[in-house]
């Protein structure tokens, strides 16, 4: 790998590829793009007084730390902060300042992101009307 390759990821992180069956299990998974390491999850990390964080979104993009594991949860979390992004133009500024007013675990759009991966890594329930996350 060259120089400007190195850089690039350096900066950008390098494109990650699910594990095989992710995205067959959980097909919203398939419209996140997904990169390993990058200076994202460092600036997330520094905000919240760590090295890095697993994982920051912008956009449909996920950014993973560099020696975050690929798993079902941590995606299906990132996949709402996904949604809510496309949701809204705003989300950004609204959590940083949800953020900044109720600090990082009690932010809403934290909760909102962890209720989903709760729910949507448990699938459907026997007998559900609805297959619907």
């Amino acid at each position: 790998m060259g120089l400007a390759h190195r850089l690039a990821a350096a900066v950008i992180g390098a494109p990650c590829a699910l594990p095989p069956g992710l995205a067959r299990d959980h097909p919203p998974l398939a419209a996140v793009r997904v990169r390993r390491g990058g200076i994202l999850p460092r600036v997330g990390g520094w905000c919240l007084g760590r090295a890095t964080v697993g994982a920051i979104t912008l956009g449909r993009t996920v950014w993973l730390g560099a020696r975050e594991p690929v798993s079902a949860d941590l995606l299906l979390h990132e996949f709402c902060h996904v949604t809510q992004f496309q949701a809204d133009p705003l989300f950004p500024l609204r959590y940083v300042w949800e953020s900044l007013r109720r600090g990082y675990g009690a932010n809403r759009f934290e909760i909102a992101a962890r209720e989903y991966a709760r729910a949507a890594s448990r699938g459907p329930r026997p007998g559900s009307l609805s297959e619907d996350v």
